[in-house]
């Protein structure tokens, strides 16, 4: 029977006075006015996840990012000199979206020497200098020098390619990220370049989604069909406490404890599972990834077993690092005040044979279907959230992270107020 840890002594909580263990309001998730606030204040200002380096495998290689709470869409792309660079995706001459396919508000990735406009055939080199005007003759003093793509600050930490739309960062992204999550340097994201991808359009805001996945009071209830009845039963009867959480900056962490799956009893195993050897968080084989010791910043509670880390990175990315030896990410991308483009993408090291392969498809499939089990809440609570019916709501030690993330919003929305005011 798997025993789950104990709580510490006291409460997370009473750790962070300025959180404060009051019901508290969502009217930061379901107000339109509030959310109009976010777009400059948040997205506008934050330093931004839009991928990975293995997206850009070679000079020339490029992807977009249509980021609506921004009101943009912005180019990623490896120059002639290797360097990882990102620009407004926008043409300087009558503003036609430079780079898309068939549909023009859709992603689009590729390979090319130089980026043509499909209106007027301006084109601009991967340095986002303004090469070719067609019929240059015809304009007034035009001097191309002066036209190149707009610039969008960019910086990579390991291999995290990240932005920043405003006109100058507050911070640069190594400070930006602190050191709770540059402790994870050392760490082979680079290894792990099979994915897995899912992506899916959620009716309820930005937050609340987040929020679903930075405590797991829910998961022994919501997720109770995930294992065989017997584990469940015993899972839903003693409850899950992770065994560390912790705040830095506008980032949190929560550390979770495992289970060594093949070391259950039969019956509390699903057939499958032992059929593929994964399941109940990933594969069972484990990679040899290489590394003498894990970080500094893994596993701070020293779980053993260790389950999983889950960095929740301001504003709307998350990075789940497990105990078997591959990585999960999320995004959350607003689209309005009350709908947004959920992404998760599972990292592992490139399978070797038919058995690795089967066993990393188990466990893309069976967190697609945790992510499903966790968004077939979203609309529900969304919607009643905006009858205002209820307006005040108690959280309990668990969910020191749902609090912080809406105090996080909050701090960020007041003083881009403030900003406004004093300009």
């Amino acid at each position: 029977m798997p025993r789950w840890p104990k709580p510490p002594e006291g409460s997370w909580t009473e750790h962070y006075p300025e959180l404060g263990t009051a019901p508290m309001p969502y009217e930061d998730s379901i107000s339109p006015e509030y959310f109009e606030l976010e777009r400059k204040a948040i997205f506008g200002r934050a330093w931004l996840n839009v991928g990975r380096v293995e997206q850009l495998p070679r000079t020339g290689s490029y992807f977009t990012k249509e980021i609506q709470a921004a009101k943009t869409s912005v180019i990623i792309v490896r120059d002639t000199g290797g360097e990882v660079r990102a620009f407004h995706n926008i043409c300087r001459h009558r503003g036609n979206k430079l780079v898309w396919n068939d549909l023009p508000r859709e992603e689009t990735s590729g390979m090319c020497r130089q980026f043509t406009c499909k209106y007027h055939g301006w084109r601009y080199g991967l340095d986002g200098q303004l090469n070719f005007v067609q019929q240059e003759g015809e304009f007034f003093d035009l001097d191309k020098q002066d036209y190149g793509l707009v610039p969008v600050h960019c910086d990579v930490w390991s291999g995290f390619i990240f932005i920043n739309l405003a006109a100058e960062p507050e911070q640069t992204l190594h400070d930006f990220l602190g050191p709770m999550i540059t402790n994870l340097d050392g760490y082979p994201f680079e290894k792990m370049t099979e994915r897995w991808c899912y992506r899916s359009e959620v009716g309820a805001n930005w937050k609340l989604y987040m929020d679903a996945f930075q405590e797991f009071y829910h998961a022994a209830v919501l997720h109770g069909s995930q294992s065989p009845a017997k584990f469940s039963a015993a899972a839903q009867q003693a409850g899950f406490e992770a065994p560390h959480y912790r705040l830095e900056g506008p980032h949190r962490l929560v550390s979770t404890s495992g289970v060594i799956t093949w070391e259950l009893p039969g019956d509390m195993r699903k057939p499958m599972e032992d059929i593929t050897r994964s399941g109940l968080f990933g594969p069972w084989d484990e990679p040899d990834l290489g590394m003498e010791k894990m970080p500094v910043g893994l596993n701070p509670a020293g779980c053993d077993p260790w389950g999983l880390d889950s960095f929740q990175l301001w504003p709307n990315f998350t990075i789940l690092i497990w105990s078997g030896g591959w990585y999960l990410t999320y995004h959350y991308w607003p689209t309005s005040y009350n709908t947004h483009i959920f992404e998760g993408n599972l990292y592992f090291v490139p399978s070797t044979n038919a058995r690795e392969r089967v066993a990393r498809e188990m466990a893309a499939a069976t967190f697609k279907e945790y992510g499903l089990q966790d968004a077939s809440t979203l609309e529900a609570t969304q919607s009643m959230l905006e009858s205002r019916a209820v307006t005040a709501f108690p959280l309990c030690d668990q969910e020191i992270l749902c609090r912080h993330l809406h105090k996080v919003a909050a701090d960020w929305v007041e003083d881009h107020r403030r900003n406004l005011a004093g300009a």
